[in-house]
């Protein structure tokens, strides 16, 4: 296997991702109406009787969003005149010379000009083309923390440094200031131990649920309730708290109570909660689905083939008939009655909470049914079609015993396209999990992808796609590496791919 080779699958990896994401930018932003993602919006709807303000709220908010570029008269005559003197006021007149000029310059860069309905006032916007935008969202995906990412006017001098330390609770940090974060790395004690905020994935800010939080911070975080712990703050203020030190970042606007436990602006902060994050909710479910999957696919399978047309063959032909002939809704429906009349679980994931692991058998188990089906199919047609090959009676010649000729031959030789799928196979169960969370209620990245297109939420599908993309896409090529460290006769090449 050959660097090339691995570099350029890596490249058509990301122009496959590329496509993927152009796709969903094109649907979310040209083809599905903008208005749309007020509708769960609460500050939009308390606006309602103050309609300057509320136009101004709208186009403020699709300029964040991306959809467009947004000026107002305000902004323009600020450039030109000090807060609140007589020029600025005379300036903002809507015959004022001022107007008219603002009015003559957006409209020869291209910008529609419109006015608030009740102070008449004048401003102008012009829609940001879509490749532009998926430009833009590719060009800030990855974030470095510098000493320089830190512009507040209001604060000019902070210092802009970086230097080695400790943190509230011990533990050692690389600290910086003027950066985003304080503590660019550090350890606690906490899995993986080692943490970092220097490099940092943006995928925009998440509207119009989880206001105010990035998309990843959003999927990220721990769920639940907080966890709360005796603390000593950086003032030697003492108090009982759920604050995640490792997580501070620059805030501009200090209140109160952040002067009285930090000795610096740096008071944003996430909690530690008693649940794991939606990644991590979906990841676990993902991975005992898939070790389920292949700890009763697997035996099944092979005992199919090895009693083809008997009894087994039949019942598992039967249920592999049923799970594909059959929508996946309605057995996981028929799945989750029978588990709750029978053995009494629960029929939805918050009926005892992550904690208890009754919560989590009929889930992944209803994520595992599909899987189990497709590996028993698989690896029955693997082995039968070994069986038939001509190196087994050659085998059987010699006088090796069936059993020896199965589990030295046949089986492995059957086991290499099932070692090939098993990236995918994870993949499927992480990404595939949409109906399975929303049916049991799981909060885990699958049920976050519909709540966020019911919901408008176009930042978190364009994040989840991402993710979901991005997992599916390299599972492939981790695949293709598993299938060559399993049999040394394949090869990965620059010029056939296989050999």
């Amino acid at each position: 296997m050959k660097k090339g080779y691995i570099l350029k699958r890596l490249l058509r990896s990301v122009i496959s991702i590329i496509i993927i994401m152009l796709v969903v930018f094109t649907l979310v932003f040209a083809l599905v109406p903008r208005d749309n993602i007020f509708f769960e919006d609460a500050t939009y709807r308390k606006l309602g009787g103050k309609p300057d303000e509320k136009t101004d709220y709208v186009y403020n908010t699709w300029q964040k969003l991306g959809y467009l570029d947004y000026v107002r008269i305000n902004d323009y005559c600020l450039e030109l005149y000090e807060a609140g003197s007589d020029e600025i006021k005379n300036a903002l007149n809507p015959d004022s010379k001022e107007t008219a000029d603002f009015v003559a310059l957006y409209e020869s860069k291209g910008y529609t000009i419109g006015y608030y309905t009740v102070s008449k006032r004048a401003y102008a916007y012009k829609d940001v083309p879509l490749l532009q935008r998926l430009w833009k969202w590719f060009s800030n995906l990855v974030r470095v923390d510098t000493i320089y990412s830190v512009q507040d006017p209001n604060n000019p001098d902070l210092e802009r440094k970086v230097y080695f330390g400790r943190t509230p609770t011990g533990g050692l940090a690389l600290i910086g200031s003027g950066t985003y974060h304080k503590y660019l790395l550090y350890t606690d004690s906490h899995f993986p131990f080692i943490h970092q905020n220097f490099i940092t994935l943006n995928m925009g800010e998440s509207y119009p649920t989880y206001q105010g939080l990035e998309a990843l911070s959003v999927m990220f975080s721990s769920q639940g309730t907080e966890v709360k712990r005796d603390v000593t703050y950086e003032t030697g203020e003492t108090g009982s708290s759920a604050i995640n030190f490792g997580s501070l970042t620059y805030k501009e606007n200090l209140d109160r109570m952040d002067k009285k436990k930090f000795t610096d602006h740096y008071a944003n902060y996430t909690t530690f909660k008693d649940q794991s994050s939606m990644v991590g909710t979906s990841f676990t479910m993902g991975i005992f689905a898939l070790l389920l999957a292949y700890g009763i696919g697997l035996p099944v399978g092979v005992a199919m083939a090895r009693n083809k047309d008997g009894v087994i063959d039949k019942l598992g032909m039967l249920y592999i008939i049923f799970i594909t002939s059959v929508p996946s809704l309605a057995y996981i429906y028929i799945f989750r009655y029978l588990g709750t009349t029978l053995f009494g679980l629960p029929s939805v994931f918050t009926t005892f909470g992550p904690s208890d692991i009754r919560s989590w058998i009929l889930p992944i188990i209803s994520l595992a049914l599909p899987s189990i089906s497709s590996l028993m199919l698989w690896i029955r047609r693997y082995v039968v079609d070994q069986m038939n090959s001509d190196y087994v009676k050659f085998a059987k010649a010699k006088g090796l015993s069936r059993k020896e000729i199965f589990r030295s031959h046949i089986f492995k030789n059957a086991s290499i396209p099932i070692a090939h799928g098993i990236p995918s196979s994870l993949a499927g169960c992480i990404t595939g999990a949409i109906i399975t969370e929303a049916i049991y209620s799981v909060g885990g990245m699958g049920k976050m992808l519909p709540n966020a297109i019911n919901q408008y939420n176009n930042t978190m599908i364009i994040a989840l796609t991402f993710l979901f993309s991005t997992i599916s896409v390299l599972s492939v090529l981790l695949g293709d590496i598993i299938l060559t460290k399993v049999d040394p006769r394949i090869s990965l090449t620059d010029k056939a791919g296989r050999s």
